[in-house]
C-alpha cells in the first residue's frame, strides 16, 4: 500500500502542533466512498518494558460477513514522547511500515484512536487518513475532548459530542451494558458515514471487529517477539 510523505517525523512539539494545524484544513469531512468491499482495522501496543512497540492492521471483507483477506504487522521504537493530542507522531511512523506490507487497499479504514474530536480536530485517524488517502475513522475507547449527554442503554444509541460548540463526533453505544466508544470522523468520511461503519462492523463486542482483530494481532506479536527480536527506530526510516 502506498502513501503519501506529507512531512518529516523527527520534529519537536512546536513543529509537530504547526504540522497539525496546516494539515487539517486538508480533511475532507464528507463520505467520499462509493461501494466499500474491503476495511481494515489499525491499532498498535507497547512493550511496558522498553521503548518497543507493535503495529498491527487486518483487512476484512465489508459485507454481512466479515471475512479476514490479510493482516500484517510491524516491530519499532518509539521516535517520539507520549503527549496527549500528539498521538500520531509516536504511532503513525509504525503503523505505515505496517501499511506498506499490504497487498489490499482498503476502501475504509478504522483506528483505534481520535478522528476530529481532538484539541486541533487533528487525531490520529485524521493524520493517517490523509496519508494513506483513504476514508478513515477514529473509534477511541476513551474521550480526548467535548461534552456529551448519557447515551441510551440500548445498542445502536449515540449521543452527539461537541468541542467548542462544534459536533466532531458520536458517543456511541455498540452493545447494551458496557461503555460507550467515541467515534469521530477522520478523513473522507462524515459523522453518519462514521458512525454506520462502526456498528456495521461490530459483532457482539463493544469494539467494531477490524479494531479489534487489531488489536489482539499486536499483542500476540508482542508476546511472541518482545524479548527476541531487535528494533530499529521507525522514524529514521520514514523521513
Amino acid at each position: 500500500m502506498k502513501f503519501n510523505r506529507l512531512h518529516p517525523w523527527c520534529v519537536d512539539y512546536k513543529k509537530a502542533v504547526q504540522i497539525q494545524d496546516t494539515l487539517r484544513d486538508l480533511l475532507i469531512l464528507k463520505k467520499t466512498t462509493g461501494k466499500i468491499c474491503t476495511i481494515a482495522g489499525a491499532d498498535v501496543s507497547y512493550d511496558k518494558h522498553s521503548d518497543r512497540f507493535f503495529a498491527g492492521v487486518v483487512v476484512f471483507t465489508f459485507g454481512k460477513q466479515l471475512e479476514k483477506i490479510e493482516e500484517s504487522t510491524a516491530v519499532g521504537k518509539a521516535g517520539f514522547p507520549y503527549i496527549p493530542g500528539l498521538l500520531s507522531f509516536r504511532e503513525a511512523p509504525i503503523l505505515l511500515k505496517a501499511f506498506k506490507k499490504l497487498r489490499n487497499n482498503p476502501d475504509v479504514i478504522l483506528f483505534d484512536g481520535q478522528g476530529i474530536a481532538h484539541p486541533r480536530y487533528f487525531g490520529l485517524a485524521s493524520h493517517m487518513g490523509l496519508i494513506l488517502d483513504t476514508p478513515s475513522i477514529g473509534c477511541a475507547k476513551s474521550r480526548l475532548v467535548g461534552e456529551y449527554r448519557c447515551v441510551k442503554n440500548i445498542a445502536g444509541e449515540y449521543s452527539k459530542l461537541f468541542y467548542k460548540n462544534k459536533v466532531v463526533g458520536a458517543v456511541l453505544r455498540t452493545k447494551a451494558n458496557t461503555n460507550p466508544i467515541f467515534v469521530s470522523p477522520g478523513h473522507k468520511a462524515d459523522l453518519p458515514f462514521a458512525i454506520r461503519i462502526a456498528l456495521k462492523t461490530c459483532r457482539g463486542y463493544r469494539i467494531p471487529e477490524p479494531i479489534r482483530h487489531a488489536h489482539l494481532l499486536v499483542n500476540k506479536v508482542r508476546r511472541k517477539l518482545a524479548i527476541h527480536v531487535p528494533a530499529a527506530p521507525v522514524n529514521e526510516q520514514y523521513n
